[in-house]
C-alpha cells in the first residue's frame, strides 16, 4: 500500500528544507566556530520527504561533517582511511590545514 508523500529536491544548504531535522552538531573543543557554509549542522538534505522525513544528506565539504571550523593557522586531525604497503585499508590521522 503506497503510502502519501511530498519529497523535495535540496539543491544546497541554501534550499528552503536543507536543514529539516538536521542537528547542530556541538563543539569538540578543537574547533573555533560554526562552519559558515553548514551552520554549524555538518550536513544537510539533499532530499527530503516533507510527510514521512525520510531523507538523503551530504555531507559538508567545507568542515568535512564537523559543523565547526577552525579560523586560525592550527591544523586539524581528521580521521581518514589510507592502504598500507600490504594492500589493505588501514585507519590514519590526517592533519590538513584549513
Amino acid at each position: 500500500m503506497p503510502h502519501a508523500s511530498n519529497v523535495v529536491s535540496c539543491t544546497g544548504p541554501e534550499s528552503q528544507h536543507a536543514f529539516d531535522n538536521v542537528p547542530l552538531q556541538p563543539r569538540n573543543g578543537t574547533l573555533d566556530a560554526p562552519c559558515p557554509v553548514c551552520k554549524g549542522h555538518g550536513q544537510w538534505n539533499t532530499q527530503i520527504d516533507l510527510v514521512s522525513f525520510r531523507c538523503s544528506r551530504t555531507i559538508c565539504d567545507r568542515c568535512s561533517g564537523a559543523g565547526w571550523v577552525e579560523t586560525g593557522r592550527d591544523p586539524i586531525a581528521v580521521p581518514d582511511i589510507e592502504l598500507n604497503p600490504e594492500g589493505r585499508p588501514q585507519w590514519i590521522i590526517r592533519h590538513t590545514a584549513v
